[in-house]
């Protein structure tokens, strides 16, 4: 794991270039404070940090092909390495480390931009190939490591993190219209847009080339979720299980301790599970809870399966005032405003283990989004079952939407809301009417979480009229609209998911909480191997209609006992309501005539009633919150670009 960054230009680079990347590779300390390292060459230079692995001693980067005319710096980890490395040794390659980065370099060299296809990690690097003079930039499959980009005068520069390139003073601190108004939707920024205008992500599954000498970026995706092969379903769960099992064990390769963060859930709990079989009397479980043991404290189920399995639990307690008291400098270390209050327990977790000398982490992210584990995403999934219906029989399929339900109670004011809606019945026919005005293409997904859809319905009240005119009404709704409506629901479903929530809400916060601490994050349940299984069994049998991770717990039905297969996700969740009490009391303010409102974002009004809180709050991540978040993750990134631009003057 470590942080990369880097700069090329079509003519040599100047001091000013040079003292560019080292304040970004400055910014990045934390991604990696074992080492660092630098490769400089004409029109070119590449940096990194370095948290140590893998081969502690002897791996510093960058790493060199045998006549030093090929560099790469590289964050993350080549799982397969020794494969690799085996392989790379028989084709006459000598290997001057043992450690994994070290196979990209001549894996190019055997397939150039294809290297990446023989890679199975989680990555992101930059490579410079001095024969050709072409710098490679490339991200891993699933979006695990990340990369941003931003081009100006025919210059490209990129680091891990976008406080980086902020830190660069060549980056202008210029919010994004259309990336901001995306943000009150989606409580985050999607791929491949950031809230700055200019900077963008490198999306997973992508490599990008460029000669120093010609200033256009070329793309190319070499993997996509949705073109998995399809898999005879016999044997569904002995596959997931099978592939699960080789994903741990690949993913606990390493020469420092790993451990495992453990809620006591179902994903996470497999990990645990299955990593303690594969590394026994070595593995260490850490767990959070909070004060006074709410119900969302899962201290004791942790520990309960801890004791299970026999590895030691190490537990700490969130309390409010320190939460309210870290929320700031949180925001910033996420990067990205995302505004997620549960964000905290990431870096507790991390800290912790840190704290206990372990530095590589194993997470359960992933098994929700794969095995249908949220509500919203299957009521999308039959909603977008009942349009194609519709698409195809029209009024013949108005049965489908028809159900008739009971009452949610007996009392009498339940029994007259039951009879005022039908029974059920006009919900079904509301539905039906209403999916008749949509368009072919458009599939009803992220407007089903009470998050966007009071986005859509509310903070354009509270914007600027000008503000009002940069963004397009119907700017949130492209991520989910195709031009054809996909052939396979529950595949495009599922990549719309892995594609959103789980990488820029759960990975994103993931990686950039964990390497606040200086811990690695490792996600088995993203390992390709197991990524295509699941898809591929999907296209050939559908699983949507079963229970809630249904296909996992099959699979799991010999490594968990029934106690932990019938929990009910709870994933370090907060005690939301005392966190957002305290932090209006502690931030509120920030938001009336804040950095937004200056910025011409918000209204003056609208500064003033969301520094109120707008209560009640009617959804998890209320309007408010998404503000003070965006608040405060502006102010410091407005700093820190204009302290870079003071200092490179």
């Amino acid at each position: 794991m470590c942080g990369i960054c880097g700069m090329v230009r079509p003519r040599p680079l100047d001091e000013r270039d040079r003292r560019a990347v080292r304040a970004m590779n400055a910014a990045l300390v934390h991604r990696g404070p074992d080492a660092a390292g630098e490769l400089e060459a004409d029109g070119v230079m590449l940096a990194m940090r370095r948290l140590s692995i893998i081969d502690v001693e002897g791996a510093a980067q960058p790493l060199w092909n045998e006549d030093r005319t090929i560099g790469v710096v590289v964050n993350g980890e080549i799982y397969n390495y020794l494969e690799l490395r085996e392989e790379l040794a028989r084709q006459g390659h000598t290997l001057a480390t043992r450690g994994d980065g070290e196979t990209i370099v001549h894996a190019y060299e055997e397939l150039g931009l294809d290297c990446v296809q023989r890679l199975r990690g989680m990555f992101a690097f930059a490579l410079w190939d001095g024969r050709r003079r072409r710098l490679l930039l490339a991200r891993d499959r699933m979006g695990e490591k990340p990369l941003y980009f931003f081009e100006a005068d025919g210059a490209l520069v990129f680091a891990s993190e976008l406080r980086a390139l902020l830190g660069s003073g060549l980056v202008p601190f210029e919010l994004d219209p259309a990336a901001v108004d995306r943000f009150f939707h989606y409580a985050y920024v999607p791929d491949p847009c950031t809230p700055v205008r200019g900077v963008h992500k490198l999306p997973p599954g992508c490599v990008a080339w460029r000669e120093a000498a010609d200033p256009t970026l070329r793309r190319r995706t070499y993997w996509r979720l949705q073109d998995a092969p399809a898999l005879r379903a016999d044997g569904a769960a002995e596959r997931i299980r099978a592939e699960l099992e080789a994903a741990v064990e690949i993913g606990l390769r390493s020469d420092v301790p790993v451990g495992v963060a453990l809620s006591g859930g179902v994903d996470s709990s497999a990990l645990a599970a299955l990593a303690a079989r594969r590394y026994p009397g070595k593995l260490r479980a850490f767990t959070v809870g909070y004060p006074g043991r709410p119900p969302t404290d899962e201290r004791d189920d942790a520990r309960r399966f801890a004791e299970h399995l026999g590895i030691p639990l190490y537990e700490a307690e969130l309390d409010t005032a320190e939460m309210a008291a870290t929320f700031e400098r949180l925001v910033w270390w996420k990067d990205d405003p995302i505004a997620d209050i549960s964000g905290y327990g990431y870096y507790a977790v991390s800290r912790l283990a840190r704290e206990h000398g372990v530095p590589v982490l194993l997470q359960g992210q992933g098994g929700d989004e794969l095995f249908w584990g949220y509500a919203w995403v299957r009521e999308a999934m039959r909603r977008a079952a009942l349009k194609r219906a519709r698409d195809r029989w029209g009024l013949a399929a108005l049965p489908r939407y028809l159900r008739l339900e009971a009452p949610a109670g007996w009392a009498p004011w339940q029994i007259r809301l039951w009879l005022e809606k039908g029974g059920g019945l006009k919900d079904g026919w509301a539905l039906f009417r209403a999916q008749g005005r949509r368009p072919a293409g458009r599939l009803e997904f992220y407007d089903l979480k009470e998050e966007f859809a009071e986005g859509q319905a509310r903070v354009r009240a509270f914007y600027t009229p000008d503000f009002c005119r940069a963004v397009a009404p119907d700017n949130c709704r492209e991520l989910f609209t195709f031009p054809e409506p996909p052939e396979n629901l529950e595949v495009a479903i599922t990549a719309l998911i892995a594609g959103t929530f789980l990488l820029e809400n759960g990975v994103a916060q993931g990686d950039r909480l964990s390497m606040a601490s200086s811990v690695e994050m490792r996600l088995p349940f993203l390992d390709y191997r197991f990524v295509e299984t699941v898809v591929g069994l999907r296209k050939q049998a559908s699983d949507w209609r079963r229970p809630p991770k249904f296909r996992l717990a099959q699979a799991l039905a010999d490594v968990l006992p029934p106690w932990v297969l019938r929990r009910p996700k709870r994933g370090f969740s907060p005690p939301i309501k005392d966190w957002y009490e305290a932090l209006l009391e502690r931030y509120g303010s920030a938001l009336d005539d804040g950095f937004l409102v200056r910025a011409g974002v918000l209204s003056a009004e609208g500064g003033r009633r969301l520094a109120g809180g707008l209560k009640p709050w009617r959804t998890v991540t209320p309007l408010w919150f998404k503000a003070l978040v965006l608040e405060l993750w502006c102010r410091q990134a407005a700093e820190q670009a204009r302290a870079a631009t003071a200092a490179a003057a």
